[in-house]
Parts: structure tokens; C-alpha cells; sequence
């Protein structure tokens, strides 16, 4: 069975609003062309499958089904600050991105893998599971709760990665916030993803080292392919 191509991007530091632009434009081009597909199934095109590697200035992002109780930092201190804020498309509560966090927006058509948003979901949480391993670092999921947390009894858990996506037509956007160098005072503004009792960690923090994050991509790679049975096609 042929696997399923999946074109790799890799857009760097990039303003939140430009990427959120640029990922819509390619989730709706995929949804409109599934329904011409449909409409037309003898003239029908096949959709691409994409991923986004990037990283963002200071910025929080609330969902659609978020509290905005849960943004502890007014307009002004933000503008002090240089964070942005956005009300956003996805699904969860308030998260943080920045210089540092590894952020990966996969816009699948999931009609080439599996229709069921939750074992997507589980997916992308074991990509992670996966990677911090390859660190020596134990990933977990918490019951009731999206993301992956580090858990060592010795604390409160304490979450590395946040999770929250869209679909519609079974296309995928939006996705994963994954904490590697992260400046972790910037969560101190928020209640993370709406969880009063848990903490944020960062691989950095969690291992004790600056962590290369081109190396920890290839990891990243590494795992998802293997989880998502698919061929890494690189962005002409």
C-alpha cells in the first residue's frame, strides 16, 4: 500500500496572524475541493496533506469554547509587553505561543487516515510522548484532559504540550503547542488552557539543557511518520 504524502513546511519565527492566514488558506482549499470532488466525483482531484513547523512572538490565543477570565493581563500590559492577543477558531481555552516553543499546524484531509477526531487527537499527543522519550523524559496523558503532561509524583503535573484544533469535512488546522525553550513567565498571565491546579514545564527546564530544536524536529518527524504511516514531502 503506497503511504500517504504529507508536504513539510517550515516557516520559522512568523507573526500568529500571517500563519493563521496561511493555514486557512490551505484548509479551505482543501474542504471546497472535497466538496467539488464530491459534486463532480468523475472529474474528482486529490487533496494534499500539509505540516507546519514554526514558531511565534508573544502571543495568547483563546478558543472558541475558552473563558476570557482565564487572560490575567490587560491590553495595556500586553502592548507594554509586545503580546498579542487572539480570539480564535480552534478548539480548548487559552494557550501561549512564543520564541522557543515548537508549534506544529498539520492541515490533514483525514479521509486518508481515519475518521475519528479523537484518535487524531491521541496521535498527536503520542508524536510527543514519543519525541520526550527519545530526551529521557516520561510524556503522560491526564484523564478528562487534551495535551501531554510530565508527571513525577513528586509535584503537581505539569504540562509540556498543548493541543487544540479544528475540523470540518474531516480537514484538519490549527494543533500543537509544544514547550522546548519557552520563556515560561509568560504563562504566569493566563490560566493555562483553563486548568487552575497544574503547572507549565518545558523540555529545557525538564532535562536541564538548551535544547537544539532542529535536532528535536527530526525527531518530531521521525515519530509522527512512523504514527501517521507517511512520506515526508519537502516545500518546493
Amino acid at each position: 500500500m503506497n503511504q500517504i504524502e504529507v508536504e513539510l513546511e517550515d516557516l520559522g519565527l512568523i507573526d500568529y496572524k500571517q500563519c493563521w492566514d496561511y493555514q486557512t488558506k490551505l484548509f479551505d482549499a482543501t474542504v471546497q475541493l472535497k466538496i467539488q470532488n464530491r459534486k463532480f466525483p468523475d472529474n474528482s482531484v486529490s487533496t494534499k496533506n500539509h505540516l507546519i513547523f514554526c514558531e511565534h512572538p508573544h502571543v495568547y490565543t483563546l478558543g472558541k469554547s475558552g473563558d476570557l477570565k482565564n487572560l490575567l493581563i490587560d491590553g495595556h500590559k500586553r502592548k507594554e509587553k509586545n503580546i498579542s492577543f487572539y480570539k480564535i477558531n480552534r478548539g480548548g481555552d487559552i494557550t501561549y505561543h512564543g520564541p522557543g516553543q515548537l508549534v506544529v499546524y498539520p492541515i490533514l484531509d483525514l479521509d486518508y487516515f481515519f475518521s475519528d477526531i479523537h484518535k487524531y487527537l491521541r496521535l498527536l499527543e503520542e508524536t510527543v510522548i514519543l519525541t520526550l522519550q527519545d530526551y529521557g523524559i516520561v510524556g503522560q496523558r491526564l484523564e478528562g484532559l487534551t495535551g501531554v503532561w510530565v508527571d513525577d509524583k513528586k509535584e503537581t503535573p505539569r504540562k509540556i504540550c498543548a493541543i487544540g484544533v479544528k475540523c470540518s469535512r474531516w480537514v484538519t488546522m490549527h494543533g500543537i503547542g509544544f514547550n522546548i525553550n519557552s520563556n515560561l513567565d509568560y504563562f504566569k498571565h493566563i490560566v493555562p488552557c483553563g486548568i487552575e491546579d497544574k503547572s507549565v514545564t518545558s523540555l529545557q527546564k525538564e532535562t536541564n539543557q538548551e535544547i537544539d530544536m532542529e535536532e528535536l524536529k527530526i525527531r518530531f518527524k521521525k515519530n509522527f511518520k512512523i504514527l501517521f504511516g507517511i512520506n515526508w514531502i519537502d516545500k518546493k
